[in-house]
């Protein structure tokens, strides 16, 4: 019996099915995706649709910073 290879596309699919929406930080702590906009982009090429929100979440120096948070669109 073989399993597909999981690669940072497939569990960033997985994940979006299960949770709904990503941002950079929850790939990195989540999935250990460094490069959360680079998979976004290969998925695209792929057929994938995406919806993209721009958020604003804290930072530790009581400031804000705008991130992407990340939704699929289920067209495919």
């Amino acid at each position: 019996m073989s399993k597909e290879r999981e690669t940072h596309a497939t569990r960033l699919i997985a994940y979006l099915k299960e949770y709904g929406s990503i941002t950079s930080l929850d790939a990195f702590k989540e999935l250990g995706n460094t490069r959360l906009a680079a998979t976004i982009f290969i998925l695209k090429e792929q057929g994938y649709k995406f919806d993209t929100e721009n958020i604003s979440v804290p930072t530790r120096w009581n400031d804000s910073a705008t991130v992407a948070k990340y939704t699929i669109n289920e067209g495919k």
